[in-house]
């Protein structure tokens, strides 16, 4: 059963140019590996393009490899991907196939629905691993100062520092 004690939240730039898949997972993979060693099952992405997709595709990946995981959607609207593009789509519409609780905070988009997805990846966590490169009002580092706030453990795999 899914509680805040044995979940863990991602959080990042949709902008992520600057490392490779390969080198994130360098990153991630031992956190996970650790956060699984201690009881933690449920993971939590927002669906976004960049950090949230990368996330969400390697916990699947690690869901075939055959590890205790479930994935978690936790989507601002269900028309988050309408004015992506098709390629984005299509990588969105399997990580929605694969997912094992998708969960949306809205029918439709409006202003504020992200800020408030971000809010409950949060108060659904215990944990968070972010990538924030920049110190701007960005919607992650709001939701990296929420994370701080409510007292999650939290790692920031751009920088590969603890908060």
């Amino acid at each position: 059963m899914r509680e805040r004690s044995n979940t863990c939240c991602f959080t990042g730039h949709r902008d992520i140019s600057a490392v490779t898949f390969h080198q994130l997972a360098e990153r991630v993979e031992p956190l996970l590996m650790r956060l699984i060693d201690n009881g933690y099952e449920y993971f939590a992405c927002g669906g976004a393009l960049g950090f949230d997709t990368f996330a969400a595709s390697y916990i699947s990946s690690l869901k075939m490899r055959g590890f205790p995981v479930k994935l978690v959607l936790m989507l601002p609207c269900r028309d988050q991907a309408a004015k992506w593009n098709a390629v984005d789509k299509q990588v969105y519409a399997n990580l929605l196939g694969r997912a094992d609780e998708i969960i949306y905070i809205s029918e439709s988009y409006y202003t504020g629905c992200m800020q408030k997805r971000n809010r409950a990846l949060v108060d659904a966590s215990s944990a968070c691993i972010c990538y924030l490169t920049s110190a701007g009002g960005s919607g992650t580092r709001q939701t990296v100062e929420y994370a701080q706030k409510k007292g999650l453990a939290l790692v920031n795999v751009a920088r590969d520092s603890f908060f």
